[in-house]
């Protein structure tokens, strides 16, 4: 015979050992679980000295320029065939390109028309 204490679960009616706290069978609590009252105090000692300075501002941009949106943009319309508002983007390899292709055939005109309206403004090249 079995000489192990038992009780039922309140949940599944299962037998389960007396000093079990969740069924087997079915996985629920049927006993509260026991604490000990030592009353034992937690120290927390939080010496953190971390300090978070922000570096990054507009005026580290590494090799980056401020352009505006609104001037690139009306280049872009009024002289894009010719690659105008590359070379105000200091972008003279592509501004060559769209001054003998008349604007990549006016395809690249478009395409940067419509990137600019998009872009916040001023923008960083």
């Amino acid at each position: 015979m079995d000489n192990e204490k038992t009780k039922f679960c309140k949940h599944c009616g299962e037998k389960i050992p007396e000093d079990a706290v969740i069924c087997v069978k079915c996985g629920r609590q049927v006993e509260e679980i026991k604490k000990n009252n030592d009353n034992q105090q937690i120290i927390i000692n939080n010496t953190n000295t971390n300090t978070n300075t922000n570096v990054n501002n507009n005026s580290s941009m590494h090799g980056q320029h401020e352009k505006n949106k609104w001037v690139a943009l009306c280049l872009c319309i009024f002289l894009g065939f010719f690659g105008a508002h590359k070379f105000y983007e200091e972008k003279i390899g592509l501004g060559i390109l769209y001054l003998f292709t008349g604007g990549l055939f006016f395809v690249g005109v478009i395409v940067d028309f419509i990137s600019l309206l998009f872009k916040p403004n001023p923008y960083y090249v």
